[in-house]
């Protein structure tokens, strides 16, 4: 058998919470995995975005982290994981655990550069180790997530600024900005997480956000808070529509950490800035702030260019996705996009899209 002549009933890009939660019930439902079904991960290691973070992100200090489903059976919560260590350590080991646990043989690093259609299959290529190898599969299920695709808003004069631009996705350390003045963007728990950090480090920091930022009345996210949000990106979603941001539905929760911040100042935003300049930037009451470094805490967006061969989007620049299914291909399902971004909904679009994959092999005899 040749590389060209590998196919599977079902392949699922993306090893991280949405693609592990697809792959569980996939399982569930019959599908063998390694043989009908298949998950490629780019990652070199288990846990999904989250291996990419930064040392000083714990559990406790950011959006509450899901269980996957089936979790408990290994003994395993997030809930009652240790928090004093790197979020990002705690959730390779416990997403290391969880693939051995159930089998799942997910074959990484495998980075998927683009995806064809072959009229009967669609045609998955990938880089490995090994050099670039191909796969067909009768479905397919799109769970790349957002971080491998990072988000800077364009402002007049970004390209002027001689200091450091650093988005999220490459921020490592608070002590890389020992003695700087900086200036964070972003109204979301990690523009509030790399403030706090920086505190008594950077010698100053500027909050820039476009709008206020929203602090909840609750240490946690509420359920209404996650609905709406949730609600958002699916109605972008069914009309192919930009997705908008998670935290603009959600809002920022209190803890008591954000809440001693706020009482002691640092959590005031300046509003936004109107143009960057060579060392700093300027507001639109022409006051200036210098700047040795701009962190982008601008967020993501959905990582779709292994897709584009497909050509999926709209006009009005989204996929159109109804219940998970791509309306331009009823093959093709997304598993971290609009209503399953996130850990608020990634968990629930796994049992159904699952069932949907294995109604439509059904349907077309595999």
């Amino acid at each position: 058998m040749t590389d060209a002549d590998l196919s599977t009933s079902c392949i699922v890009i993306g090893a991280g919470q949405a693609g592990l939660s697809v792959a569980y019930y996939l399982r569930r439902l019959g599908l063998e995995p390694g043989e009908e079904f298949v998950l490629l991960d780019r990652g070199p290691s288990t846990g999904g975005a989250w291996q990419h973070r930064w040392e000083a992100l714990k559990l406790g200090s950011a959006h509450k982290v899901n269980d996957l489903p089936g979790m408990d059976e290994l003994g395993l919560s997030f809930s009652t994981a240790d928090h004093s260590v790197p979020a990002r350590d705690v959730v390779e080991e416990y997403y290391a655990a969880y693939e051995e646990h159930y089998g799942l043989q997910v074959v990484r690093p495998a980075d998927v550069t683009s995806v064809t259609d072959l009229g009967k299959d669609l045609l998955v290529t990938f880089d490995t180790e090994a050099g670039e190898l191909e796969l067909r599969g009768a479905t397919i299920v799109n769970a790349t997530g957002t971080w491998g695709a990072p988000f800077v808003p364009h402002y007049p004069g970004l390209r002027d600024f001689t200091g450091r631009h650093v988005h999220t996705s490459a921020y490592t350390d608070a002590r890389d900005f020992e003695g700087q003045d900086v200036v964070v963007v972003g109204g979301g728990t990690s523009a509030i997480g790399f403030i706090l950090e920086l505190e008594g480090v950077a010698n100053s920091i500027t909050w820039a956000t476009r709008r206020p930022p929203e602090f909840l009345d609750g240490a946690e996210l509420d359920v209404e808070g996650a609905e709406k949000a949730v609600g958002m990106q699916d109605e972008a979603a069914r009309a192919g529509r930009a997705l908008p941001s998670i935290v603009s539905g959600t809002g920022v929760p209190r803890t008591r950490k954000i809440q001693a911040a706020i009482d002691r100042g640092i959590l005031e935003t300046r509003g936004m800035f109107a143009r960057i300049e060579a060392d700093g930037v300027r507001f639109p009451d022409d006051s200036f702030q210098r700047a040795d470094a701009i962190i982008w805490a601008t967020g993501f967006r959905p990582e779709l260019r292994h897709l584009a061969p497909l050509k999926l989007r709209e006009k009005e620049g989204g996929v159109t996705v109804d219940s998970y299914r791509v309306a331009r291909d009823p093959r093709l399902f997304f598993a971290g996009y609009g209503p399953a971004a996130s850990t608020i909904g990634a968990n629930r679009a796994g049992r159904n899209i699952a069932r949907q994959v294995v109604a439509q092999l059904s349907r077309i005899g595999r």
